[in-house]
């Protein structure tokens, strides 16, 4: 596990553990709920206009206010348990050290997979007219015998093998990943860079992989919409303005260090 992966595990970690947290409090806060509500008799109503109804109308009140507490802690809770799930499930981060290797083992198997269809195609046409035959041959070529079948099913159009299109997106996938390699490739031969301008210091990162925008205080609501609105958003855990350290990132800070640059020096 490289160090992405231990935070992506430590992130997960942190997620579940607030979720148990939560459950528990739900748990607690329910049974108080329950056990407020065991005092008053089973089908008691209020009784109307005796000495004991506005206390008893509080009594019940805060009975619902507190089971509403719990449903909502335990929605906390469905919701960072969501959250915990859905830590690394979002493909290759270009954050991980092990990306460009990552990405390059899926162009991998995205090419043995456009060869494969390619193949089967020719297959497909070779036996034309003999099912036993084009599933015989598919097998032979590395498919399971379910999936053979399923190759020389007719589709919604009355198409056998693999259509066109899914050859076509596959490309286009193949093409995207490469140059989202060549960007990281680009990525790990810049040097870090470190800048001192007009109230701030502007740091690209390239352990971090961040373009970074940092100032003794915060700034003020003007630098903060110039920050803004060239995509930096502010980051506690590195007390920084950031972006992902990218041809885009840098361009936009060039754009942002000439903003500030020409305002007035507080």
């Amino acid at each position: 596990m490289n160090n992405y992966e231990a935070k992506q595990q430590a992130r997960k970690d942190r997620y579940l553990a607030k979720s148990q947290s939560l459950t528990d409090q739900a748990a607690t806060t329910y049974e108080r709920a329950r056990t407020m509500a065991e005092v008053i008799p089973f089908g008691q109503p209020i009784l109307i206009g005796h000495h004991s109804e506005n206390r008893d109308r509080n009594y019940r009140n805060r009975i619902h206010t507190t089971y509403g507490k719990a449903f909502a802690e335990q929605d906390k809770a469905d919701h960072y348990a969501h959250k915990a799930e859905g830590v690394g499930t979002g493909g290759i981060s270009s954050d991980d050290p092990d990306a460009i290797e990552k990405l390059t083992a899926q162009v991998q198997a995205l090419r043995k997979n456009q060869d494969l269809m390619k193949a089967a195609n020719r297959l497909i046409r070779k036996h034309s007219g003999d099912p036993e035959k084009q599933v015989s041959a598919l097998v032979l070529a590395g498919f399971a015998e379910d999936q053979a079948q399923k190759v020389i099913t007719p589709d919604f159009a009355g198409r056998i093998g693999f259509a066109s299109y899914s050859l076509t997106n596959n490309n286009a996938n193949i093409r995207r990943i490469e140059q989202r390699i060549k960007q990281l490739e680009v990525n790990r031969q810049r040097q870090p860079a470190h800048i001192e301008g007009n109230g701030y210091e502007y740091i690209e990162d390239t352990d971090e992989n961040r373009a970074m925008f940092v100032f003794s205080g915060k700034p003020p609501k003007e630098t903060r919409d110039v920050l803004k609105r060239h995509g930096f958003r502010w980051s506690p855990s590195r007390n920084a303005w950031v972006r992902q350290l990218n041809n885009a990132a840098i361009y936009s800070a060039r754009s942002v260090r000439a903003e500030l640059d020409a305002a007035p020096s507080a």
